[in-house]
């Protein structure tokens, strides 16, 4: 800058010395060396202008691909930024998924373990506790003839009854280990729902900032673009004006 300044000074210079020979020449009727200095001062004025519009033309190229890449500077750390940012909240919320789902698995066995523990003994039939009762008494009697008997008729029922208790124990006991898996599938659907919200605010809050980075961009080119004209129309009656 400080050589083009030196350089403009000292064409300014020159033009300025060139300018004073032609009107001297013309003062002391020597009109073709005046026309001479007249010819070369407007080739020196145009090509000094012309010289002023392609370092001007240069510099703006410069400074708007100075702009394209500061913006693709700042396109680029914008991504990875909210690139990390997702990552980081995948990695979150996996983290809260699995140890939720472990943790149901902890409290789905607990839950077994009590209802294993809460089984009570069978509550057997009047009928089959008469027989028991009969077949004790046949048995202090001794008369040990009927009351094997009994006994056996006693040990075919309680065997009957024992299964059926046990079949509906084992019904009671799949229902409610079902509505307990119901109940944790329900938390983990909220926590996926609340996950899935949360994502989507996310990917919204993302495109906001990429609008706004977008716009910023958008306006610093039109301002440089509107600057650069200026500067054009203002060499261009600067050259005129040499």
């Amino acid at each position: 800058t400080g050589m083009n300044e030196t350089q403009e000074s000292a064409i300014a210079d020159f033009l300025q010395i060139l300018e004073e020979h032609r009107k001297n020449c013309e003062q002391q009727g020597k009109y073709v060396e005046a026309e001479v200095a007249k010819k070369r001062f407007e080739e020196l004025k145009s090509h000094e202008a012309n010289r002023r519009r392609e370092t001007m033309k240069a510099q703006q190229v410069k400074e708007m691909l100075g702009v394209e890449e500061a913006h693709m500077l700042e396109y680029q750390q914008f991504n990875s930024q909210w690139d990390q940012k997702c990552n980081d909240y995948e990695e979150q919320w996996n983290n809260h998924v699995k140890a939720m789902k472990e943790r149901h698995l902890d409290e789905l066995k607990e839950f077994q373990q009590k209802l294993l523990e809460k089984q009570q003994k069978p509550k057997f039939s009047p009928v089959l506790l008469n027989y028991r009762q009969i077949e004790e008494h046949l048995a202090r009697s001794k008369n040990y003839s009927e009351a094997h008997k009994v006994k056996a008729k006693a040990d075919r029922m309680e065997a009957k009854e024992t299964e059926q208790w046990n079949k509906q124990k084992q019904n009671e006991m799949f229902q409610q280990e079902n509505q307990f898996k119901a109940m944790k599938r329900q938390e983990l659907s909220a926590l996926q729902k609340r996950i899935k919200a949360g994502k989507e605010e996310q990917r919204k809050r993302r495109q906001f900032a990429l609008e706004r980075l977008m716009q910023r961009y958008t306006n610093v080119k039109n301002e440089l673009r509107t600057t650069q004209k200026l500067e054009r129309i203002s060499i261009r009656r600067t050259g005129s004006g040499l």
